[in-house]
Order: C-alpha cells, then sequence, then structure tokens
C-alpha cells in the first residue's frame, strides 16, 4: 500500500446490508453542521463547546469551562452574583475571540435559570452585547429540559425513559419515547437554590419531596431508564464508580441501578468530602454541591423507581447541534456514522471496511442487530490506527475504543469493539495493561470479540485492487467447519502469513478449515 490512500468504488444505487444506509456526512446539509460553536451560560458554569468532523456524532474541536457561580446567592439578592457575572464577562470575551481566530462564522449563546430569573438579567445581556457583540438566548425551563433531551437523543436515537437535567438553579424533566421529547417541565430544584432554603436539611428534604411530588404528577410514572444530565449528576456517579472500583472511567452511558445510587449516597454522607474530592478529582466548586444534589437524587429515585439509570455526558450543549440537524440526519446511528468519518480520514483504502464487513458477516448470521453494527464498526475502523507504532497498534486500538468520544455505546459494547480492534493485530490479550476492563463484557461476548478481530485480520491480508471479488466465507456451526472460498486471481494473495491467519482464527472458533478456489 506504501501509506497512499485508495478510494474503493461502490455502486450508490446499492443499499449496504442492515440499517446502514449510504454516509451522509458528506451531504452539504451535513457539511453545514461540521463546525458549530455554542455558549451554556449555566447557573453555576459558562461553557464553550466547538463541534467538529462527522455531524451526527461531532468530535469536540474545542471545549472550555469556567465555574463562575453566577445563580449564587439569588435566593437573597435576586441578583446575579457580582463577582461571578465579572467572571462570566471576561470568559465570554475570551470565548468570543477565540471564536473568531478559529474562523467560526456565529456562536449561539443560551442562558438558562439564573440569567433567566435574576432581576439584572437583562442588564447582564446588554452589557454583554455590548462588551463582546454576543446575543445570548435566554431560554425558558421547558425550552432547557427539551434541548436536554435532544442532546440525550443525539447519543441515543430511539432512546425512551426520563431525561433529568440539573444545573445551578434549576432542574429540569423530559419524557423522550421513540426518538421524540413529549412532556417537560422545570423547577428550582438547582444545588444553589435548594441551599438557600431555611429549616436546615429537614427542610430542604421536605421541600424536595413536595416539589418532586408534584413533577411526579404532572410527569406521571416513569419507571423505564433514567437519563441524568449535568455537572452534579456526573460528580455524582464519579463518585460511584470510586466506590465500586469500576475500573472504565468514562462517564458517558456508566449505568447505575438504583441500589447503588442509594449506597453512594450513604457513602457520601459519611465521607470526609475533601479527601473525597481529590480521590475522584472533582473541583472543590462542584464537591460543595454534591451533597445538595444528592438529597435531591435520592428522592428523584425513590419516587420514579427507574428500571435503570444511565449517565448522559450530552445535555443542552448537543441539543443545540441536534436542533440543526435534518431528520435524515437525526435518524443515522451516531457510532456507524462517526466510524464511517474515521474511515475516510485516516484508513489507507478507505471504503473497505464495508468489503471487509460482508467478508466476515457469514460468520456471525445469527447475531442481532445490535451486535452486528459492532460488526461494521469495528470493519470501518480496524485500520484507522494503522501509523501507530506496530508494537503498540493492538493496544492503541483498544483505548482508542474505550475511550474515544463515541455515541451510542454502552460500556459493554465499547469492551467488545477495542477487543475486536486489539484482536485485528494481536492474536492473544493477555498481557495489556488493560485487562481489568475484560470483565466489563462476558465471556461469551469476549470470545465473539475475538473471533471477529482474528476475522478482520485474516480478511486484510486479501486486498487488492478495489473492483475485484476478495473471496466468501461459508461457516457451517453444527459441523464445525469453515469453508474459505478465493477465486482463482486471489490465491497468490494466500501466502503463508494469511494461512496462519486463518488457522488462528479457526483454532479461536474451534473449527476445521477447507480453502477451495473458485472461478
Amino acid at each position: 500500500m506504501n501509506g497512499e490512500k485508495t478510494s474503493v468504488q461502490t455502486d450508490p444505487s446499492q443499499p449496504e446490508p442492515g440499517p446502514f444506509g449510504h454516509p451522509l456526512f458528506e451531504d452539504p446539509s451535513a457539511r453545514a453542521l461540521s463546525r458549530v460553536g455554542v455558549i451554556d451560560i449555566g447557573s453555576n458554569s459558562v461553557r464553550l463547546v466547538v463541534f467538529d468532523g462527522a455531524a451526527r456524532s461531532p468530535a469536540y474541536f474545542y471545549n472550555e469551562k469556567i465555574m463562575c457561580a453566577l445563580g449564587a446567592g439569588m435566593s437573597d439578592t435576586g441578583h446575579l452574583n457580582p463577582e461571578g457575572r465579572v467572571r462570566a464577562l471576561n470568559a465570554l470575551r475570551r470565548f468570543q475571540h477565540l471564536a473568531r481566530g478559529m474562523g467560526l462564522p456565529q456562536l449561539t449563546a443560551v442562558a438558562t435559570a439564573a440569567v433567566r430569573d435574576a432581576s439584572d438579567g437583562p442588564d447582564f445581556r446588554q452589557e454583554v452585547l455590548r462588551e463582546t457583540g454576543l446575543r445570548i438566548w435566554v431560554i425558558d425551563g421547558e425550552e432547557e429540559a427539551r434541548l436536554s433531551a435532544q442532546g440525550v437523543l443525539l447519543g441515543w436515537p430511539g432512546a425512551y425513559g426520563l431525561i433529568c437535567d440539573i444545573g445551578g438553579s434549576s432542574m429540569e424533566l423530559a419524557e423522550i419515547n421513540d426518538g421524540r421529547v413529549g412532556k417537560r417541565v422545570s423547577s428550582q430544584l438547582g444545588p444553589l437554590k435548594i441551599g438557600g432554603i431555611k429549616g436546615g436539611r429537614k427542610g430542604r428534604k421536605e421541600y424536595i419531596k413536595s416539589t418532586i411530588n408534584e413533577l411526579s404528577e404532572y410527569m406521571g410514572e416513569q419507571h423505564n431508564r433514567l437519563f441524568l444530565v449535568g455537572g452534579s449528576w456526573r460528580a455524582i456517579a464519579r463518585i460511584d464508580m470510586h466506590r465500586r472500583g469500576y475500573p472504565l472511567k468514562v462517564l458517558h452511558e456508566y449505568r447505575m441501578t438504583t441500589k447503588s445510587v442509594r449506597a453512594t449516597i450513604k457513602y457520601i454522607e459519611s465521607a470526609d468530602l475533601e479527601a473525597l474530592r481529590s480521590e475522584c478529582g472533582i473541583s472543590s466548586a462542584r464537591m460543595a454541591l454534591v451533597p445538595l444534589a444528592s438529597d435531591v437524587l435520592s428522592r428523584l429515585v425513590q419516587t420514579f423507581s427507574p428500571k435503570d439509570i444511565a449517565v448522559s455526558s450530552y445535555g443542552i450543549r448537543e441539543g443545540l447541534l441536534y436542533e440543526q440537524m435534518p431528520q435524515a440526519l437525526r435518524d443515522r446511528d451516531p457510532l456507524i456514522e462517526a466510524s464511517r468519518f474515521a474511515e475516510k480520514k485516516d484508513a489507507r483504502l478507505p471504503g473497505f471496511g464495508r468489503t471487509l464487513y460482508n467478508f466476515v458477516l457469514p460468520l456471525f448470521r445469527s447475531a442481532p442487530d445490535t451486535q452486528k453494527r459492532l460488526i461494521k464498526a469495528a470493519c470501518l475502523l480496524h485500520d484507522v490506527s494503522w501509523r501507530a507504532h506496530p508494537d503498540y497498534r493492538a493496544e492503541v486500538c483498544f483505548e482508542n475504543a474505550t475511550r474515544a468520544n463515541l455515541g451510542g455505546l454502552k460500556h459493554s459494547e465499547r469492551v467488545f469493539l477495542g477487543l475486536a480492534l486489539l484482536h485485528r493485530y494481536k492474536n492473544k490479550r493477555e498481557g495489556t495493561s488493560f485487562e481489568n476492563l475484560y470483565s466489563l463484557l462476558d465471556e461469551k461476548g469476549q470470545h465473539q470479540a475475538e473471533i471477529l478481530g482474528k476475522a478482520m485480520r485474516f480478511g486484510a491480508m486479501l486486498w487488492m485492487q478495489a473492483d475485484a471479488k476478495m473471496g466468501e466465507f461459508v461457516w457451517q456451526p453444527k459441523k464445525k467447519q469453515l469453508i474459505l472460498k478465493l477465486p482463482q486471481q486471489a490465491m497468490p494473495l494466500y501466502g503463508e502469513v494469511a494461512e496462519a491467519r486463518l488457522m488462528s482464527l479457526a483454532q479461536t472458533m474451534d473449527a476445521e478449515v477447507t480453502v477451495k478456489t473458485v472461478r
């Protein structure tokens, strides 16, 4: 290959197998979203995010947060925190300057509860406009809930359940079903607000209980998945990971049970908060809010009794990006679109992933669609790390899959994808620094990932000109027979190394191999 990229020519009129369709990131409507800047002015923090890359599953080109605590003290004064206001204005000056340097056409700036409720909120907006040229869009609570829910949908198309977004001064709920946002409501349950309630913790807990009961009456029964959005929830999830000794420190799609949440809240109540903050890598400003947010989460879980709890790193900012997407793009699988984008950008033979997928698919005919999408993603990503040093290539692949910013992946699925890509470059997975992560995937899943990786490792040996047939697998599971049919013109590619890789695959499958030449 000599490191040179070659495009595989495919017939655009022929649909791909399964729900994958044709890539959309080359469409003008997707390219228009290739770099989008969003500023989120919250009650606790002000953040700039610049999205870049495949529009359906964008990379975070730039991400900076300043803890300003605009909403601190508002319960008593009705005004924005003066010190926070100065810090926020300085942050916005910086963000606007950065955006110009990046060549962004414009920034979308939204403000939530603090600016919405403060008596000097309009004055602050005018000051920002005068000093920076930024127009701030103040959204109400229901709109905040809707955008947070759309952010969740960016990562989980077709998701269903209850979204709970906690900020500094408010907490929003929204239901999602079949990829649509339903009922939504806002409350005053942000930690900065409830911290000022009279009566100490007892009075605060009574207020939380009565407020959540009202929210429950409006939202109705919501016993499906609970999606947690917001920095205070993520801090609690990080503490849950610490308490459990959980090995994968990726908050997005981290799952908790109601039992685990209750145990973690008790753990927080009995802990030295400063020591816990240091051990978990949580900022002092955020840690100060964790006990307050814990009281809200405790009552929330008790009231709604969700079947499970998922942490979402996507929220309002991602919801604003989702808002700009055409429906055809929204409906796409973010994992597949991101994998396609990576293949086009980094693989030596862009387009070969589709050919490789068709080649290995006979080994997984009975696999459910949830597994086939992982197989598809692995095939698209199988060659994007070829520039890494050969001695570390397998480990680089595993680390990229398990820690990359990819949407629509449970942690067990990250490990499946990582193991498959590891075995694309390495026969054995023992002896790596990632062995503590393997247990997040059951033994059957680990075995299937190894088969996929070794099948890709062999299939990669059959590269040739783009319009030639690379061969065909026939798998007879009851007979444990693996048949490889190779066209006559492809036989020279079946050399010693290719044969060794095929035998390694057969050994993993406990299969006998037959190689047939076909015309």
